[in-house]
């Protein structure tokens, strides 16, 4: 049973879970849950209606209610959500509900969407078939006036063409597609800090030359990236990983073609460890979306996390950004951005 990421699922129990891995165990599709059925739910879909879940809700939603979505993973050393298989009532595919939206968008919100296409085909020369859209749109949770469009583009090469197009056009105004204005930056700032690892000005800094986020029509839409299926190889518990505490580090990155992957990943070399122990690291991955797309090749950073062993085909350390979705005191930042 084929799953990646920005693919969700309906389970049997009507469950909305959205697939957080690649990789997944025998019998099980690692995902994370979303929506969960609620008379006095804010969103709706053919009569019924559901509630989002923040994380520490969904936990203890599925602890009281369904346990059997929670397992203890050796390999990684934690408890997490998955689906069994024979709990998956279907899976639904992003690049399938781009085909049926741009055959039909029934309200303002889909339209946009099918902007988003179009510009990307004209601008990028992006295959239609390796576009879609994932979030709230997919299972179609989503509010026609409030949401954003959690736009997926598949390959990582044509992700990274489809932001260097978008760079170019954000500031022509006789293009749908624009970049960031400060209220949408302030919302999406208050959202992803929740401590002072980076001040707004930095944030601002970072988020515009991302070039991966914009407002079309005055709607905020992310630019996502997904591998193609013939972009991912391996097997679940292929790598084992284990925690050594935290550490910070000074290093400059080699190769950033995942950095807006899931986890996000940088090969980096020339590691000065500032605090921590003296080992060899030889990349840096972030779980959260503040940090996707944080450096560039050749540029040197700063990272602060926590640092894991890892064992399998390959081994070695990395330093890990995101372990939580605040990523409290965890961080990824240019050694010597300078902001005029």
């Amino acid at each position: 049973m084929r799953a990646r990421i920005r693919d969700f699922i309906h389970t049997t129990d009507d469950l909305f879970f959205a697939v957080t891995s690649y990789l997944h165990p025998d019998g099980r599709i690692i995902s994370f849950l979303r929506y969960i059925p609620d008379r006095h739910g804010e969103r709706s879909l053919d009569s019924a209606r559901y509630s989002k879940v923040s994380s520490d809700v969904a936990y203890r939603f599925l602890e009281d209610a369904h346990p059997e979505y929670l397992h203890h993973y050796d390999e990684l050393g934690v408890l997490m959500m998955g689906v069994p298989h024979d709990r998956v009532e279907e899976i639904l595919r992003p690049e399938n509900r781009l085909e049926e939206i741009m055959e039909s968008p029934s309200d303002p919100l889909l339209e946009k969407a099918v902007k988003i296409a179009d510009t990307l085909h004209d601008a990028a020369g992006i295959p239609y078939r390796s576009m879609g859209v994932s979030g709230s749109i997919l299972p179609g949770l989503y509010d026609p006036e409030n949401s954003d469009i959690d736009f997926v583009v598949y390959g990582l090469k044509n992700h990274r063409r489809a932001m260097e197009a978008f760079g170019e056009l954000k500031d022509d105004p006789s293009w749908p597609l624009m970049g960031l204005d400060e209220e949408l930056l302030r919302r999406v700032y208050s959202k992803r800090i929740v401590d002072d690892t980076l001040s707004f000005r930095e944030f601002c800094w970072y988020e515009m030359r991302k070039n991966n986020r914009g407002r079309v029509d005055g709607t905020l839409f992310d630019i996502l990236a997904a591998r193609d299926w013939s972009e991912i190889d391996g097997h679940w518990g292929d790598t084992t990983y284990e925690p050594h505490g935290t550490i910070t580090i000074e290093c400059t990155v080699t190769d950033a073609l995942e950095a807006f992957d899931n986890p996000s990943r940088y090969l980096v070399e020339d590691v000065n460890v500032i605090e921590g122990p003296a080992v060899e690291i030889g990349e840096v991955v972030s779980f959260t979306h503040t940090y996707a797309g944080q450096a560039r090749e050749g540029e040197r950073i700063v990272a602060r996390g926590k640092l894991e062993r890892f064992t399998g085909k390959s081994e070695g350390y990395r330093v890990v950004v995101g372990t939580t979705r605040e990523a409290m005191n965890e961080f990824i930042k240019l050694k010597d951005l300078r902001l005029e």
